[in-house]
């Protein structure tokens, strides 16, 4: 009989090219997946991996082991998830990915919401920006993601994960307090031009989405300095070293020497929890997508753009009715 974790093994080198990459996802060291695929030659007898110049790739043997491993494990899924279904109890292992500002804005309350209500429930959380966290939750190594997608700039969401939406998030001006447009009570985006800006690290889904709007409202983005924590941007931009456009919940606080000034077109980018279609079942997800609805509720309407949501939700606070959610469309 196969062994289910040989599978798994040889499932994410084929997933992911590599015997240390597969390590990585599988949180375990690269001789734990090798010795698993030793292991897996024996029973099969057949040769598995083939080297090819410093690195390996599957043989025809493999390359068949590999579609069905994958089938294989879908369907243990969702055996586990119909059973977990039809116990009815919120129990398990659930590992969740945040991109940075939810990670530190939305999830500790969150979690400890869903810690007080399920305390039998062991909770992972990881700090994933979305793209990675799409990819993950397709292949079931997270199960469930914390996305932010900007309305001009959408994230693409593969067929077989559904998703619910937790909040709508608007970005506003940040401005030195010299600035002679910080006093403004709003601006229009294109009066910045000629400016500098403050940007997180390229290859975030937050410095393209910020690249993509400035030259969509025909500014040519001059970037001064690159920081990937909103605290840190808003330090830059108070010490007049530029400009940034920052969302709600990536602010605590706006320090002395910035303005914050809302942008009249009100760039939105959409929070939604998402997870595979076929685990839908398990009450854990929708546990916890109950609790960060609970949560999120307390940023639909922030108290004004220069702080966070006035109000204070306490974990024993009473839940709100998870509305029906459909599988993402491709």
């Amino acid at each position: 009989m196969l062994d289910l974790n040989r599978l798994k093994a040889l499932h994410a080198v084929s997933v992911y090219g590599s015997v240390g990459a597969a390590a990585e996802a599988l949180m375990v060291t690269p001789s734990a997946v090798s010795q698993q695929l030793a292991k897996l030659e024996r029973e099969t007898g057949a040769t598995l991996l083939e080297r090819s110049g410093r690195g390996v790739r599957l043989t025809d043997a493999a390359g068949l082991l590999a579609d069905h491993a994958e089938r294989i494990l879908a369907l243990v899924e969702t055996a586990e998830a119909d059973f977990e279904a039809l116990r009815g109890q919120v129990v398990g292992r659930l590992s969740i990915g945040a991109f940075p500002t939810a990670a530190r804005g939305l999830m500790p309350a969150a979690l400890t919401l869903l810690q007080t209500r399920h305390p039998d429930l062991r909770l992972e959380l990881t700090e994933r920006e979305p793209e990675r966290q799409v990819r993950e939750v397709s292949r079931g190594e997270l199960d469930l993601g914390v996305i932010q997608d900007w309305m001009n700039r959408p994230v693409a969401i593969p067929e077989g994960l559904s998703r619910a939406t937790l909040f709508d998030d608007i970005a506003d001006a940040i401005l030195p307090a010299s600035h002679p447009l910080a006093d403004r009570a709003e601006i229009e985006l294109a009066e910045l031009y000629g400016e500098r800006w403050i940007s997180s690290t390229p290859g975030t889904i937050c410095h393209d989405w910020l690249v993509h709007t400035l030259r969509s409202a025909e500014l040519e983005p001059d970037i001064a300095c690159m920081a990937d924590e909103c605290p840190t941007q808003m330090a830059l931009v108070a010490g007049g070293l530029g400009c940034a456009i920052i969302p709600r919940l990536g602010r605590d606080y706006v320090p002395a020497g910035a303005r914050v000034v809302p942008i009249r077109s009100r760039p939105t980018r959409r929070i939604y929890a998402l997870w595979r279609t076929d685990a839908a079942r398990r009450p854990a997800i929708r546990a916890a997508v109950e609790a960060l609805k609970v949560v999120a509720a307390d940023f639909q309407c922030p108290a004004s753009p220069g702080g966070p949501p006035a109000s204070e939700r306490s974990p024993g606070s009473p839940a709100t009715v998870l509305p029906a959610v459909s599988p993402v469309s491709p």
